[in-house]
């Protein structure tokens, strides 16, 4: 049977002497499906997550290519490989009524493996149980109309500007813009009618708090010439610059002797005048964005979506005396953006340097933005929270270790510090307040913070983007864990880029390998790179009293002869890295002006 209830949420409850039941073990079956489920729908959404494309094969069958998606349920449902069908034998088929359908995917389970029930009782047809079920799919046609409306939410004003028996336009704006701020809006028109008709609009609005362009408080909209098949919409764009002072009950308002809707050389105006509220706030427009998505209640972000289907295609049929023939397929899927394929997502979108905004359909284009920044990078940096079991008699000096952490930055060199979490009972004002502390946790041991005292240590995994903690006990303690805070740091290479994943191809070189001095004279060793980006070079003498080297590579010979090793390496990969040698003589200078002379 397929789950489709999610909430609410029950676990098993284990105790000593239970008897357990086939129910008891579906039961905890069901609450880790529908917690999945739930993360899936809240996080993701519904839609496709990759592939399933579908094409026409030919003019009755059609190809769906291997993939998977996430129904509004939060049901995985994947495609192991391509899958071809006649059109005829899709489910559905048989009550479509117009041209056009949708093709939609949803998921199904069945019952398999078929095993002898030892426990069948006096059920004579219970001999044998299916021991398995396997999550599937099912293709099936639906009517245009099936498909669920977008939910609506606060975050637009919307009001409608006029309406007859073939046309109905709205005015659809942000209900709040933020001070100084330039926000969008458009008038939708849409074709309710089958009727051959031709609209053209002439709309003025007066607008208190915003202005146009040209500094007036007024709004133009005018489109001619306009038609649409039934259920088409156009849309006419307009833009509003808000003024720098919060203003509080806004509104853009409309006679209706100003609002022109002309069909077919007719003129007609609405009966009422426009009133639509949009406000000027003290609110970053990130924030707007932010509170009304997070708004949303539970019941419209779970029944948002089709919770049965996901949508794939829409096929424009041609119908002869005998059947239906496939005569285009246009792809209608909505896609769940992944951080799987961030990589990709990455390079494709290097080569767009300057992202415009697509017109409005049917109107004037919104304004383009400035040009697009560098590609999204990973982040610099990373925290998190980790416990390490101490077992049960921990001793003074043993040492234990956490499992290996993913801190999320990536390959490369990171910095990882770590330190002790622990709850302070009666804080600031009496209340319980939360500590942290990093470094040597003993310095605060008067405070007698609530912490298992402890020197800690990290391994970083640079290539695998990870890191492991351990940690030995100062002193004997009685709790049962070691509750730790990192945070993680990506350390930047040359011009901020992230760690190659592989150095054996790399090297540098000093470019005079072997230099010549006499006692207290310098020289710069410089550097070439072969198959490596110029980045920060470290330099080091590797014995005592033999010179000194500053960080920029500017050698000073000692006050004695001798040949001395100065080694040179990247700062961010100490891995690559080249020798180079001074031969220091004490009569050099004299030696160079005998050659002179």
């Amino acid at each position: 049977m397929e789950n489709k209830q999610l909430l609410p949420f029950e676990r098993n409850r284990f105790y000593v002497g239970k008897l357990l039941t086939s129910s008891d073990f579906l039961s905890e079956q069901t609450y880790l499906n529908n917690k999945r489920r739930f993360l899936n729908a809240l996080m993701f959404g519904a839609g496709v997550v990759c592939g399933l494309g579908a094409y026409n094969l030919d003019d009755a069958s059609i190809i769906v290519e291997s993939g998977a998606a996430i129904d509004g349920a939060g049901r995985e449902i994947v495609l192991e490989s391509a899958v071809i069908r006649k059109l005829s034998s899709i489910s559905g088929f048989e009550s479509l009524k117009g041209e056009t359908a949708l093709l939609m995917l949803r998921y199904r389970e069945e019952l398999i493996h078929p095993a002898y029930s030892v426990a069948r009782g006096e059920r004579a047809d219970a001999e044998y149980e299916m021991n398995r079920v396997r999550e599937g799919w099912e293709l099936f046609l639906a009517e245009p109309d099936a498909a669920a409306p977008p939910a609506d939410t606060e975050f637009l004003a919307k009001s409608e500007l006029y309406a007859d028996g073939d046309f109905e336009a709205e005015i659809v704006a942000p209900a709040n813009v933020s001070c100084g701020g330039r926000a969008r809006g458009y008038i939708a028109v849409r074709k309710i009618s089958e009727a051959e008709k031709t609209l053209a609009l002439d709309c003025t609005i007066h607008t208190p708090a915003f202005t146009n362009d040209q500094g007036e408080r007024l709004l133009t909209v005018k489109a001619e010439g306009i038609t649409l098949e039934r259920g088409g919409e156009a849309r006419f764009g307009f833009v509003l610059d808000a003024r720098s002072q919060a203003v509080t009950d806004s509104f853009l308002l409309g006679k209706s002797s100003l609002l022109c809707f002309t069909v077919d050389g007719e003129t007609k105006s609405p009966a009422a005048d426009l009133t639509l509220k949009v406000n000027v706030v003290d609110t970053p427009a990130c924030e707007l964005i932010e509170q009304a998505v997070g708004r949303v209640n539970l019941e419209t972000t779970l029944g948002a979506a089709n919770a049965d289907a996901v949508c794939l295609a829409e096929l424009s049929l041609q119908r002869s005396k005998n059947e239906y023939i496939v005569d285009k397929i246009e792809e209608r899927k909505n896609y769940i953006r992944t951080m799987a394929a961030e990589k990709l997502r990455r390079e494709y979108a290097s080569f767009y340097p300057v992202r415009d905004f697509a017109p409005l359909a049917g109107g004037e284009a919104s304004p383009a933005p400035p040009p697009a920044g560098p590609p999204p990078r990973d982040p610099y940096y990373a925290a998190g929270v980790c416990e390490i079991p101490l077992g049960a008699s921990p001793r003074k000096g043993e040492v234990f270790f956490s499992d290996e952490i993913m801190h999320g930055l990536g390959s490369g060199n990171v910095h990882v510090n770590v330190g002790f979490d622990y709850i302070v009972e009666a804080g600031r004002e009496g209340r319980p307040e939360k500590m942290s502390i990093y470094g040597d946790a003993e310095l605060f041991a008067g405070e007698n913070p609530q912490i298992a005292f402890a020197r800690t240590a990290v391994k970083i995994y640079p290539e695998r983007g990870s890191f492991v903690i351990a940690a030995a006990l100062t002193r004997p303690t009685n709790f049962a864990v070691i509750a730790l805070r990192w945070m993680a740091v990506r350390l930047p290479f040359g011009d901020d880029k992230l760690l190659p994943r592989r150095t054996a191809d790399m090297s540098i070189a000093a470019l005079t390998p072997t230099i010549v001095l006499g006692m207290r004279e310098t020289h710069f060793f410089a550097v070439a790179f072969k198959n490596l980006e110029p980045c920060t070079l470290t330099y080091e003498l590797t014995e005592r009293n033999s010179g000194q080297i500053t960080a920029d590579g500017v050698y000073t010979a000692p006050a004695r002869e001798g040949v001395y090793e100065i080694r040179i390496s990247c700062a961010d990969i100490p891995t690559v890295s080249t020798y180079a040698y001074a031969v220091v003589k004490k009569d050099l200078a004299k030696e160079n002006a005998d050659e002179i002379t």
